[in-house]
């Protein structure tokens, strides 16, 4: 299981961080946007630490509020649920 996790975490964040900087790019060339909720649920599902890294290297979404304030909630929520699995 841990195994599993692992690379379930690993694939999670690399697509949050990879979603961020499409996101960005798409922004920049006035293209056609990834919806927030898309990105809100990526980072739920597990992949808040990339969608947070790929907010602080791509400086993306980090004026928004609600961005500042879930994203770190997300990596909360998933850090306390490993800790609850693996120490408790």
């Amino acid at each position: 299981m841990e195994k599993f996790l692992g690379i379930y975490y690993i694939g999670i964040n690399l697509i949050g961080f990879f979603f961020m900087g499409m996101d960005k790019h798409f922004a920049q060339k006035h293209r056609s946007r990834i919806p927030e909720r898309h990105l809100f649920t990526i980072a739920y599902l597990g992949g808040g630490l990339g969608s947070l890294i790929g907010m602080t290297v791509f400086h993306h979404k980090t004026r928004k509020m609600k961005f500042k304030i879930l994203i770190p909630l997300a990596l909360l929520v998933h850090v306390l649920l490993l800790l609850y699995i693996f120490v408790f």
